[in-house]
Protein backbone atom coordinates (compact mmCIF):
# COMPACT_ATOMS: atom_id res chain seq x y z
CA UNK A 1 0.00 0.00 0.00
CA UNK A 2 2.61 2.53 0.86
CA UNK A 3 4.66 2.12 -2.62
CA UNK A 4 1.30 3.27 -4.08
CA UNK A 5 0.83 5.84 -2.16
CA UNK A 6 2.81 9.61 -1.70
CA UNK A 7 3.56 9.85 1.84
CA UNK A 8 5.78 12.98 3.01
CA UNK A 9 8.10 13.19 6.10
CA UNK A 10 8.73 17.18 6.96
CA UNK A 11 12.38 17.40 8.90
CA UNK A 12 13.54 20.21 10.55
CA UNK A 13 17.30 20.24 10.95
CA UNK A 14 19.20 22.18 14.11
CA UNK A 15 16.60 22.20 16.47
CA UNK A 16 18.55 23.13 19.75
CA UNK A 17 20.79 25.38 17.57
CA UNK A 18 19.22 28.69 18.95
CA UNK A 19 16.04 29.88 20.64
CA UNK A 20 14.39 31.42 17.40
CA UNK A 21 15.21 28.15 15.43
CA UNK A 22 13.74 26.50 17.57
CA UNK A 23 10.26 28.09 18.07
CA UNK A 24 10.28 28.37 14.41
CA UNK A 25 10.39 24.23 14.20
CA UNK A 26 7.21 24.40 17.00
CA UNK A 27 5.75 26.92 14.74
CA UNK A 28 6.01 25.09 11.58
CA UNK A 29 4.95 22.01 13.53
CA UNK A 30 1.77 23.69 15.13
CA UNK A 31 1.00 26.04 12.14
CA UNK A 32 2.31 23.96 8.83
CA UNK A 33 3.31 20.61 8.11
CA UNK A 34 6.09 20.39 9.48
CA UNK A 35 5.86 16.15 10.85
CA UNK A 36 9.52 16.13 12.15
CA UNK A 37 12.41 17.40 13.66
CA UNK A 38 16.72 16.38 14.51
CA UNK A 39 17.90 17.65 17.90
CA UNK A 40 21.48 18.76 18.38
CA UNK A 41 22.49 17.38 21.57
CA UNK A 42 25.54 19.85 21.81
CA UNK A 43 23.05 22.92 20.42
CA UNK A 44 23.88 26.32 22.75
CA UNK A 45 20.04 25.31 23.10
CA UNK A 46 19.47 21.99 23.37
CA UNK A 47 17.66 22.44 26.72
CA UNK A 48 15.00 24.90 25.39
CA UNK A 49 14.11 22.34 22.15
CA UNK A 50 14.38 19.63 25.07
CA UNK A 51 11.61 21.03 26.60
CA UNK A 52 10.02 22.02 23.49
CA UNK A 53 9.70 18.38 22.15
CA UNK A 54 8.05 17.53 25.59
CA UNK A 55 5.45 20.41 25.15
CA UNK A 56 4.81 18.75 21.78
CA UNK A 57 4.53 15.22 21.53
CA UNK A 58 3.33 14.90 18.25
CA UNK A 59 6.12 16.52 16.80
CA UNK A 60 8.97 13.40 15.95
CA UNK A 61 12.18 14.05 17.57
CA UNK A 62 15.24 12.36 16.29
CA UNK A 63 18.97 13.17 16.73
CA UNK A 64 21.08 15.42 14.42
CA UNK A 65 24.66 14.41 14.97
CA UNK A 66 27.02 16.91 14.53
CA UNK A 67 30.80 16.57 14.06
CA UNK A 68 31.36 19.88 12.39
CA UNK A 69 30.64 23.18 13.95
CA UNK A 70 30.09 23.29 17.85
CA UNK A 71 31.99 21.09 20.56
CA UNK A 72 32.20 17.80 21.77
CA UNK A 73 30.51 16.46 25.14
CA UNK A 74 33.28 15.00 25.95
CA UNK A 75 35.90 16.27 28.10
CA UNK A 76 38.46 18.14 27.44
CA UNK A 77 35.16 19.39 24.82
CA UNK A 78 37.12 20.33 23.07
CA UNK A 79 35.44 22.37 19.30
CA UNK A 80 34.91 20.21 16.21
CA UNK A 81 36.45 20.92 12.79
CA UNK A 82 34.53 24.29 11.22
CA UNK A 83 34.41 22.06 7.68
CA UNK A 84 34.32 18.44 6.17
CA UNK A 85 37.42 19.55 4.77
CA UNK A 86 38.42 20.07 8.86
CA UNK A 87 36.83 17.27 9.48
CA UNK A 88 38.23 14.86 7.38
CA UNK A 89 42.05 16.14 8.51
CA UNK A 90 40.97 15.28 12.22
CA UNK A 91 39.92 11.59 10.95
CA UNK A 92 42.99 11.03 9.03
CA UNK A 93 44.78 11.86 12.69
CA UNK A 94 42.55 10.22 14.92
CA UNK A 95 41.84 13.31 16.54
CA UNK A 96 38.41 12.32 17.89
CA UNK A 97 36.85 9.36 18.96
CA UNK A 98 33.95 9.40 16.80
CA UNK A 99 31.96 6.33 18.11
CA UNK A 100 32.48 8.13 21.45
CA UNK A 101 31.47 11.46 20.64
CA UNK A 102 28.19 10.26 18.88
CA UNK A 103 27.09 8.13 21.29
CA UNK A 104 27.81 10.54 23.89
CA UNK A 105 25.14 12.94 22.20
CA UNK A 106 22.41 9.94 21.21
CA UNK A 107 22.33 9.82 24.98
CA UNK A 108 22.27 13.08 26.49
CA UNK A 109 18.97 13.24 23.97
CA UNK A 110 17.51 9.98 25.51
CA UNK A 111 18.48 11.48 29.48
CA UNK A 112 16.80 14.41 28.28
CA UNK A 113 13.10 12.09 27.95
CA UNK A 114 13.30 11.80 24.33
CA UNK A 115 12.90 8.60 22.76
CA UNK A 116 14.58 9.58 18.97
CA UNK A 117 13.28 7.51 16.50
CA UNK A 118 15.65 8.37 13.84
CA UNK A 119 19.01 9.52 12.88
CA UNK A 120 20.63 12.35 10.70
CA UNK A 121 23.74 14.47 10.84
CA UNK A 122 24.85 18.02 10.12
CA UNK A 123 26.02 18.93 7.02
CA UNK A 124 25.48 15.06 6.00
CA UNK A 125 28.87 13.74 7.55
CA UNK A 126 27.43 10.21 7.69
CA UNK A 127 28.03 10.15 3.76
CA UNK A 128 31.65 9.37 5.31
CA UNK A 129 32.09 6.02 5.50
CA UNK A 130 33.72 5.48 9.11
CA UNK A 131 31.06 8.09 9.90
CA UNK A 132 28.74 6.03 8.28
CA UNK A 133 29.70 3.18 9.80
CA UNK A 134 29.15 4.36 13.38
CA UNK A 135 25.94 5.74 12.57
CA UNK A 136 24.83 2.39 11.95
CA UNK A 137 25.89 0.89 14.68
CA UNK A 138 24.29 3.50 17.34
CA UNK A 139 20.91 2.92 15.12
CA UNK A 140 21.31 -0.60 15.87
CA UNK A 141 22.45 -0.58 19.53
CA UNK A 142 19.91 2.26 20.47
CA UNK A 143 16.95 0.98 18.58
CA UNK A 144 16.71 4.07 16.15
CA UNK A 145 15.81 2.24 13.11
CA UNK A 146 15.78 4.99 10.47
CA UNK A 147 19.06 6.79 9.49
CA UNK A 148 18.80 9.60 6.60
CA UNK A 149 19.52 8.77 2.85
CA UNK A 150 20.71 12.33 1.63
CA UNK A 151 20.45 11.38 -1.93
CA UNK A 152 17.79 13.90 -3.81
CA UNK A 153 15.71 12.60 -5.84
CA UNK A 154 15.56 14.23 -9.57
CA UNK A 155 14.23 17.62 -9.01
CA UNK A 156 13.50 19.93 -11.74
CA UNK A 157 12.57 24.15 -11.74
CA UNK A 158 14.59 26.99 -11.04
CA UNK A 159 14.53 26.95 -7.85
CA UNK A 160 16.93 23.83 -8.03
CA UNK A 161 20.15 25.33 -9.54
CA UNK A 162 22.31 23.26 -12.08
CA UNK A 163 24.94 23.42 -9.56
CA UNK A 164 23.38 22.29 -6.51
CA UNK A 165 21.97 19.51 -8.48
CA UNK A 166 24.76 18.23 -10.45
CA UNK A 167 27.08 18.02 -6.78
CA UNK A 168 23.39 15.96 -5.38
CA UNK A 169 23.97 13.49 -8.75
CA UNK A 170 27.44 13.02 -8.42
CA UNK A 171 27.29 12.07 -4.90
CA UNK A 172 25.01 8.65 -6.67
CA UNK A 173 28.37 6.14 -6.80
CA UNK A 174 27.77 6.09 -2.78
CA UNK A 175 24.58 5.10 -2.64
CA UNK A 176 25.87 1.06 -3.28
CA UNK A 177 27.88 1.30 -0.79
CA UNK A 178 25.91 3.64 1.82
CA UNK A 179 23.20 0.88 1.60
CA UNK A 180 24.98 -2.06 2.16
CA UNK A 181 26.44 -0.65 5.42
CA UNK A 182 22.84 0.72 6.32
CA UNK A 183 21.39 -2.63 5.65
CA UNK A 184 24.24 -4.44 7.59
CA UNK A 185 22.72 -3.49 10.80
CA UNK A 186 19.33 -3.63 9.94
CA UNK A 187 18.75 0.02 9.18
CA UNK A 188 15.49 1.58 7.41
CA UNK A 189 15.80 4.57 5.34
CA UNK A 190 13.15 6.50 3.14
CA UNK A 191 12.44 5.63 -0.34
CA UNK A 192 13.08 9.01 -1.60
CA UNK A 193 14.94 12.22 -0.31
CA UNK A 194 14.34 15.70 -1.21
CA UNK A 195 15.86 18.98 0.43
CA UNK A 196 19.81 19.50 -0.55
CA UNK A 197 19.21 21.29 -3.87
CA UNK A 198 16.83 23.47 -2.13
CA UNK A 199 18.36 24.84 0.87
CA UNK A 200 18.25 27.97 2.13
CA UNK A 201 16.84 28.64 -1.74
CA UNK A 202 12.93 27.95 -1.56
CA UNK A 203 9.27 30.03 -0.58
CA UNK A 204 6.27 29.11 -0.78
CA UNK A 205 5.93 28.61 -4.84
CA UNK A 206 9.17 26.90 -5.40
CA UNK A 207 7.76 24.49 -2.10
CA UNK A 208 4.76 23.86 -4.07
CA UNK A 209 6.55 23.04 -7.30
CA UNK A 210 8.21 20.88 -5.38
CA UNK A 211 5.26 18.53 -3.86
CA UNK A 212 4.12 18.71 -7.12
CA UNK A 213 6.86 16.26 -8.05
CA UNK A 214 6.79 14.13 -4.69
CA UNK A 215 6.72 10.49 -6.19
CA UNK A 216 5.13 7.64 -4.63
CA UNK A 217 6.25 5.91 -1.67
CA UNK A 218 8.05 7.49 1.28
CA UNK A 219 9.90 10.92 1.00
CA UNK A 220 11.72 12.45 3.67
CA UNK A 221 11.83 16.39 2.89
CA UNK A 222 14.85 18.31 4.51
CA UNK A 223 14.08 21.55 5.97
CA UNK A 224 15.63 24.49 8.03
CA UNK A 225 12.81 26.72 9.58
CA UNK A 226 13.51 29.63 12.20
CA UNK A 227 12.71 33.09 13.20
CA UNK A 228 15.48 35.11 12.02
CA UNK A 229 16.49 37.05 15.20
CA UNK A 230 19.31 39.17 16.61
CA UNK A 231 20.51 35.61 18.05
CA UNK A 232 20.31 34.08 14.72
CA UNK A 233 22.14 36.82 12.79
CA UNK A 234 25.18 36.56 15.25
CA UNK A 235 25.41 32.63 14.85
CA UNK A 236 28.00 30.67 12.84
CA UNK A 237 25.82 30.03 9.82
CA UNK A 238 24.61 30.99 6.32
CA UNK A 239 21.09 30.08 6.47
CA UNK A 240 19.97 32.86 7.86
CA UNK A 241 16.90 35.41 6.63
CA UNK A 242 16.25 31.86 4.38
CA UNK A 243 14.52 30.42 7.72
CA UNK A 244 12.02 32.85 8.15
CA UNK A 245 10.96 32.46 3.92
CA UNK A 246 11.09 28.37 4.92
CA UNK A 247 8.98 29.18 8.03
CA UNK A 248 6.22 31.32 6.38
CA UNK A 249 6.58 28.26 3.10
CA UNK A 250 5.70 25.37 5.54
CA UNK A 251 3.13 27.55 6.84
CA UNK A 252 1.35 28.96 3.84
CA UNK A 253 -2.18 28.03 3.44
CA UNK A 254 -1.02 27.38 -0.40
CA UNK A 255 1.44 24.47 0.61
CA UNK A 256 -1.09 22.81 2.56
CA UNK A 257 -3.77 23.35 -0.11
CA UNK A 258 -1.32 21.36 -2.72
CA UNK A 259 -1.11 18.12 -0.43
CA UNK A 260 -4.60 17.92 -0.63
CA UNK A 261 -4.06 18.71 -4.62
CA UNK A 262 -1.58 16.24 -5.40
CA UNK A 263 -2.59 13.65 -3.08
CA UNK A 264 0.46 13.99 -0.44
CA UNK A 265 -0.23 11.93 2.93
CA UNK A 266 1.65 14.24 6.11
CA UNK A 267 3.27 11.07 8.38
CA UNK A 268 6.36 10.93 10.59
CA UNK A 269 8.28 7.97 11.45
CA UNK A 270 6.43 7.42 14.66
CA UNK A 271 4.06 6.48 12.10
CA UNK A 272 5.93 3.85 9.52
CA UNK A 273 7.02 2.23 12.88
CA UNK A 274 3.36 1.51 13.79
CA UNK A 275 2.51 0.18 10.45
Amino acid sequence: MIAREKLLIVNADDFGFTRGVNDGIVESHVNGILTAATLMANGPEFEHAAALARQHPSLDIGCHLVLVGGASLLPPHRPYPLDLKGLLRALWRKEFRIEAELEAQVQRIIHAGIRPTHLDTHKHTHLLPPVLDVVARLSRKYSIPWVRRPFDFPITGPHAPLGRRLLSRSLDFMRRRFQRALSAQGCRTTDHFAGFSVTGLFHTAELTSLLRQIPCGVTEFMTHPGFCNEELRRAPTRLKESRARELEALCAPETREALTQFGIRLVNYRDLQSR
